[in-house]
């Protein structure tokens, strides 16, 4: 049956570690791309379409470019088209994805949060419309109680440094009702990216919500260590840094500020001097992280808006990016864990690669920067198109090769859709599945305390105490 009590689980250990230790735990989404606004004011939603596929103009784009595949017109996806009309091409293009990880996410949210039980199709259609639209009627349904619905007692968004964290701040008095965190992420793609158009009208932002003049690199240092303050102040943990490309280039901090210095002017910048300023304001940034006591994250190699068509009709996040090809990305990551490490700047951190071929040179580099604290370095987990079966199953066993896989943060959802929890779980159903065929192959003990122990960490405990939202 699709998606029955034991899928992916094919061992009784497997069956026994997901129902009696990973099943029942809380989660915590430690990257994500919710709306706190949204979340604040608690939202509801019209019908089906608008939480599943698209709310005026955001949506989930994994699902999108199936759609855009199936030959959808971009305004039954994307557009004004009709909400009932959308939802159909979702399921006509769903029944063409067998294998496809949306396929199996799309039934467990069914499942999971509607409660309907049929497969997804067009002889299904009408029926599920009409169950799911009744389901969403109903007065718990926002984006609260689907947030409390699957025991998530914390959510770490994705936000700008000029931000002024409006709806944490106010999040943070409903606590106590609401009975989750709502936790902002210091997230410097415009304070990084000195090469485009706006940067001078950005850091004229970052005086306004910083109270800092910003006219030259040392007060654009001392903007941005403001508000890794103020974010800290709300809560804040954690930083995520957009590495679709990076370069290491060191260079002198007068070079760095003659870069700033032009860049202000409006002059433009040699390739090489864009890389300069980066390398320099990452290490500054990783600094600031290090003393906060808070996790960096790195999401790289990563190809941005593809299409051109596409990116000039619809904008970014819209699903027309890809797998990064960036052959020396790992290289260029040691050269800045090296130098963080000698300058005492080293945060913990957590770095992904889109390209899986980066995976294994990550997992062993991570080895060669422990220390001081538990886990310093890990090797995060599938990340977007990696984000499935076979990718997850090869990122548990690869960190388990190249280091400690009972100290490893778990899963997030990395999602702009409030039905993503269920991700959680397929996460949890392959890591058991993982474990489970290792003891039949008489690589771990048969000591359920031992591996239940293991998989709960993962699951839940080793968020909870690694990153330190709870105090």
């Amino acid at each position: 049956m699709l998606l029955g009590d034991d899928f992916l689980l094919t061992t009784p250990w497997a069956k026994r570690l997901y129902h009696e230790h990973a099943e029942g735990m809380p989660i915590i989404d430690y990257h994500c791309h919710l709306d706190p606004q949204q979340i604040f004011e608690g939202k509801h939603f019209k019908n089906l379409t608008e939480v599943w596929l698209c709310d005026h103009g955001a949506g989930d784009h994994y699902k999108w470019r199936l759609m855009r595949a199936n030959g959808t017109p971009e305004e039954l996806i994307t557009g004004d088209g009709d909400d009932y009309a959308k939802y159909l091409e979702f399921v006509k293009a769903i029944e063409a994805a067998p294998g496809n990880p949306v396929y199996e996410w799309s039934h467990a949210e069914l499942r999971r949060v509607f409660g309907i039980d049929l497969t997804i199709c067009q002889a299904n259609a009408k029926a599920i419309w009409d169950a799911a639209n009744a389901k969403i009627a109903e007065s718990w349904f926002s984006t609260k109680g689907l947030i409390k619905k699957f025991d998530v007692r914390c959510v770490c968004t994705t936000d700008n440094p000029a931000s002024d964290l409006k709806w944490h701040r106010l999040l943070v008095e409903q606590e106590a009702e609401n009975g989750f965190k709502v936790l902002p992420t210091f997230r410097p793609d415009d304070l990084l990216g000195i090469e485009k158009d706006g940067f001078a009208s950005y850091a004229q932002e970052l005086s306004r919500v910083s109270g800092i003049e910003v006219k030259d690199f040392d007060s654009l240092k001392a903007a941005a260590a403001q508000r890794v303050d103020f974010f800290h102040g709300v809560g804040g943990r954690l930083a995520d840094h957009g590495a679709n490309e990076f370069r290491f280039c060191p260079s002198s901090d007068e070079a760095v500020a003659a870069i700033v210095a032009k860049r202000l002017a409006g002059d433009e910048l040699t390739a090489q001097e864009v890389d300069e300023y980066q390398t320099a304001m990452t290490l500054f940034l990783m600094g600031e992280y290090e003393c906060r006591g808070w996790t960096l994250q790195v999401h790289g190699n990563c190809f941005r808006n593809d299409s051109a068509v596409g990116f000039r009709k619809i904008g970014v996040d819209a699903g027309f990016d890809s797998v990064g090809a960036q052959p020396d990305f790992v290289v260029q990551l040691k050269a800045l864990f090296d130098s963080a490490q000698q300058a005492g700047a080293l945060p913990k951190t957590i770095v992904y690669s889109l390209n899986d071929t980066d995976w294994l040179a990550l997992a062993s580099l991570c080895g060669s920067f422990q220390g001081g604290v538990k886990q310093r370095m890990q090797f995060g987990n599938a990340w977007w198109f990696n984000d499935n079966f076979s990718g997850m199953k090869k990122q548990l066993t690869m960190m388990a090769e190249q280091g400690l896989l009972a100290n490893f943060t778990g899963m997030l959802t990395d999602s702009r859709s409030f039905l993503s929890y269920p991700r959680h779980e397929y996460f949890r159903r392959v890591l058991c599945n993982v474990l489970g065929e290792w003891v039949e192959m008489y690589r771990l003990p048969e000591d359920e305390a031992y591996l239940g122990r293991i998989v709960k960490d993962i699951c839940y405990n080793n968020a909870h105490d690694g990153f330190g939202f709870f105090g």
